[in-house]
């Protein structure tokens, strides 16, 4: 390690600015883009969002809202003069509008509940449309309240029926509201047609289904609404087509077992034809990789679509990285990577007269900053640099890709982040993605930063289960989750041992959801390792099924409800061995959590704890799913904390 150089430290991740939404003007000669920071000492963090516009062309740049609350969501009006967002500056978010020229931003929207997302403009630039929930008095939460769906309760949203949102537009001269939906369902992602006289939006949470993987809708000006995907499959993520009445969209048939892919297909209006336009894709359109940063964008299926309707830009996730592949819409299918390399990227969009693509970045040694490139992938150039000051202080650690074979002889692809201080062996962190069927790979994640900091090396490996390398792979955990994924990672554990790189006495492991699964399942079947940190965790399919609010998915996963196959429910639940854990074990548990409920780490705290294993469980107050990565400030520093202490007291063996 450089003398002026040093290693990560926990506090750092506070330091980090991180980009979120970026937008080119409708001429293409400027951008608006939203950026967060931390402003405070520790006793007062507070996480604000502002937007700054840049002139494409120069790269001059200027703050364009004070940084002072949260702004996101920018959208330009059509003549470029305006631009309509986001903004938590009140009691609730409304949707605000600020001249390009300056001065102060403008409430445009006053609704009591305020605005849950939105602006997207009309294509004349005299109408905004939004999603809201009812205008209404909030439900007394200490009153009595009766459940008619399922679930009832979605994880970082809170008891459905109080926040399902509806279509509205609204009027930017008058500021007339009118409410297009009233249906109960979760209704979001808003976008006009090309004519201007419909609205494409998605759909979840119907009331008469267990159902909450989505599809899409259509409503007109008077409300008529009209399905477009619903029944055959889900799709995520639509656009128009030039016509007006074709739709492009990311999504997958509902036969499809859980991980497989998803494709891009085109449906009219009637869904009377729907053509897949990536059969012959191995890996699948859109999905993303897991990082630890404060950034959704990197997991969203952004579509664009050229202005003559023949070719879609969008993400293809292959391995570990997050590629833009271009793809055609007609004719033979086609498709071909436009921007590559093992990085994550996020298409922010394309200019009007389609000569450049705007996109985001993400590596494993970067968090997050703005490109702009031709419309074909080239003359790429860098357009903000932001954490550069930070990042020179810092003693990068080096990361190996890993390829080797698991038990049964499939290759496995891995990467083990290396620290800049010690010398191999060194104590080595299993950390394992969620999912199960998502990934790691190219992309910035603070943990694997902090850890490697500290001195561990950080291993992290895209087991059976994982997206990114064709469905064979992504689906073969079918009926047997619990597996060949610990085969993968114990195979991933002996190759870097066998490498030189990780010594077998001092060994941790650690993951969030389907990591936190992964951590409970392979402690109660080895005792190889001296600390194990699951958060969040999978331990108990049964009660799963019945207690989250993605629990019916199991169904899918183990091909039978649980009354049907009871005993496979059982035999791959880490709680059935949990009385054999040895292995000192930190639940981290988020208790707003509604897609693993504190109740599976609560099995899982009371048999270790009944059958003399060290335990401890850390409550993470009012905490969804995620929360130790998008969550509050406190949340994200006592789960740092947590982690990083329970490793060096167990595995390196401090007090």
């Amino acid at each position: 390690m450089s003398a002026d150089k040093r290693p990560v430290h926990i506090d750092d991740l506070f330091k980090l600015k991180f980009i979120h939404d970026a937008r080119f003007s409708p001429d293409g000669s400027k951008i608006v883009y939203s950026v967060s920071h931390i402003d405070g000492d520790k006793d007062e963090e507070k996480e604000h969002i502002a937007l700054w516009l840049m002139t494409t062309e120069t790269g001059e740049t200027r703050q364009l809202t004070s940084g002072l609350t949260s702004d996101s969501s920018p959208q330009w009006s059509p003549d470029g003069k305006q631009i309509a967002f986001m903004s938590a500056r009140g009691e609730k978010p409304q949707i605000y509008l600020i001249s390009v020229d300056g001065g102060e931003a403008q409430a445009l929207t006053k609704l009591k509940q305020g605005v849950g997302s939105g602006p997207e403009w009309s294509p004349d630039g005299k109408q905004i449309a939004f999603t809201a929930t009812l205008d209404r008095e909030p439900r007394d939460p200490k009153k009595p309240y009766r459940v008619d769906r399922h679930p009832y309760r979605f994880d970082n949203m809170g008891y459905l029926d109080d926040v399902v949102q509806d279509i509205y537009v609204i009027d930017v001269d008058s500021g007339e509201v009118k409410q297009l939906t009233s249906d109960r369902t979760m209704n979001s992602g808003p976008k006009w047609s090309p004519d201007g006289q419909k609205i494409l939006y998605t759909v979840n949470f119907p009331i008469d289904t267990i159902r909450w993987m989505p599809g899409l809708r259509v409503v007109d000006l008077d409300g008529k609404v009209q399905d477009i995907v619903w029944d055959w499959g889900f799709a995520g993520t639509g656009a128009w087509l030039p016509d007006s009445q074709h739709i492009a969209f990311i999504g997958t048939t509902a036969d499809a077992l859980p991980g497989a892919k998803s494709d891009l297909w085109i449906t009219d209006l009637n869904g009377s034809t729907t053509e897949c336009r990536t059969a012959g894709l191995k890996v699948g359109v859109g999905g993303g990789l897991q990082d630890d940063m404060p950034v959704g964008a990197f997991f969203s299926s952004a579509l664009y679509l050229t202005e003559d309707g023949k070719s879609a830009y969008a993400p293809v996730q292959e391995s570990g990285n997050v590629s833009v592949y271009r793809i055609a819409l007609t004719g033979d299918e086609n498709w071909e990577a436009v921007l590559a390399g093992e990085r994550a990227i996020h298409l922010q969009g394309i200019d009007k007269a389609e000569r450049h693509l705007l996109y985001s970045v993400s590596t494993l040694q970067d968090p997050t900053n703005l490109y702009i490139a031709d419309i074909e992938g080239a003359n790429e150039k860098a357009l903000t640099t932001f954490n550069t000051d930070f990042l020179g202080e810092i003693a990068q650690p080096s990361v190996e890709n890993l390829h080797f074979k698991s038990l049964d002889g499939v290759e496995i692809e891995g990467w083990i982040m290396k620290p800049t201080v010690g010398e191999a062996p060194y104590p080595t962190v299993l950390y394992i993605h969620g999912g199960p069927h998502g990934a790691f790979g190219n992309i910035y994640s603070f943990d694997f930063q902090m850890l490697a900091g500290a001195g561990y090396a950080v291993l992290f490996i895209n087991y059976r289960g994982s997206t990114g390398y064709g469905d064979e792979f992504a689906t073969a955990i079918s009926e047997g989750w619990g597996n060949l994924d610990y085969d993968d990672h114990m195979a991933g554990i002996d190759y870097v041992i066998a490498k030189g790189i990780t010594d077998p006495d001092r060994l941790g492991v650690c993951g969030l959801s389907a990591g936190g699964f992964g951590t409970c399942n392979i402690i109660g079947k080895t005792q190889r390792f001296k600390a194990a940190v699951p958060e969040n965790p999978v331990t108990n399919f049964l009660t799963l099924y019945g207690i989250s609010d993605i629990g019916t998915l199991i169904k899918d996963m183990m091909r039978g409800k649980p009354h049907e196959k009871p005993e496979l429910y059982a035999r791959l639940s880490p709680i059935t061995r949990a009385h054999l854990c040895t292995t000192p074990t930190l639940l981290i548990q988020g208790e707003h959590d509604w897609r693993c409920p504190a109740e599976q780490s609560e099995q899982f705290f009371t048999v270790l704890k009944d059958n003399g294993c060290i335990v401890e469980m850390l409550r993470l107050p009012e905490s969804p799913h995620a929360g130790s990565i998008g969550g509050a400030l406190p949340v994200r520093r006592a789960h740092n904390e947590a982690l990083l202490e329970w490793m060096n007291r167990y595995v390196l063996g401090e007090k």
